[in-house]
């Protein structure tokens, strides 16, 4: 049965231990959350009046990639796996003009229609404009998924390692400490009567640096393929709890269309 324990979380961070799972599992967890979860992100933008020193190209592509929050909620799983997501659309405007001195423009400049969907943060630098320059713009968000392209993206990082386990056999080691200066982790600690243990295996890379510099072989590092080290750091737009638990909506959905599917092709051969 599979388990999950929480080893971190803060912020937009959240790392945890996935037991009891394969690789197919695990990989389809992190490629539905890159690629899958759809989210909102500027995907037209009309200038209006651009007197700055970015070319119009390039202010759209930096407002495109300003994180939007949003909350998949308001739609159901079934919505959320279909070819086509639900049409909605949200206007921003910029209106900003360095009218006595050089300015700044941050994503607080940006001013949404939707209160539920605006900027992550209000710090985010957009374009520097010098005395006497403008910009008037309405941006359109809508909903995408990262599969089209990365501004639909929820996460900035999804990823996970085997669990790694250390065994360290007392009998052949000879206390050298040259895996201990050779572990780029620190993971391994040499102790005042010359024995290697282990501080902390999660912290282990697998790249068996280790291993390869013991004369004695009293070192044996693998990784665990039922368990696995999961790591999520969102941009913002939604919690990682969000992200995975949206991510598991939608691969069940697709696997109960599936299995749908397998019936009708199932039951046509008989007929």
């Amino acid at each position: 049965m599979p388990s999950i324990k929480l080893l971190k979380k803060e912020g937009n961070y959240l790392e945890f231990i996935v037991e009891g799972v394969s690789p197919a599992v695990a990989n389809s967890i992190r490629r539905t959350a890159l690629s899958e979860v759809p989210t909102m992100a500027i995907d037209e933008v009309v200038i209006l009046e651009n007197t700055s020193v970015l070319y119009d190209e390039i202010l759209a592509h930096r407002l495109a990639l300003i994180p939007l929050k949003f909350d998949p909620g308001l739609f159901k799983a079934e919505e959320l796996c279909d070819e086509a997501l639900p049409e909605r659309e949200v206007k921003l405007t910029l209106v900003v003009e360095a009218k006595n001195a050089p300015l700044t423009v941050y994503s607080s400049a940006l001013k949404s229609e939707d209160p539920y969907v605006k900027p992550v943060s209000d710090k985010i630098p957009i374009v520097k404009l010098g005395k006497g320059q403008k910009i008037v713009l309405e941006a359109y968000a809508r909903l995408g998924r990262g599969r089209d392209h990365a501004k639909w993206q929820p996460v900035s990082t999804c990823a996970y390692k085997y669990r790694p386990s250390i065994e360290v056999d007392s009998d052949k080691c000879n206390g050298c400490g040259s895996c201990v200066k050779e572990c780029p982790k620190g993971v391994l600690l040499l102790s005042k009567s010359g024995k290697v243990s282990v501080r902390n295996s999660l912290r282990c890379s697998l790249c068996k640096a280790c291993v390869q510099v013991c004369p004695s072989g009293a070192i044996k590092v693998e990784g665990d393929p039922t368990s696995f080290v999961f790591k999520v750091e969102t941009t913002g737009v939604m919690s990682p709890e969000a992200v995975l638990r949206y991510s598991l909506k939608i691969i069940r959905c697709k696997a109960e269309r599936l299995l749908e599917e397998l019936d009708r092709v199932a039951s046509r051969g008989k007929s």
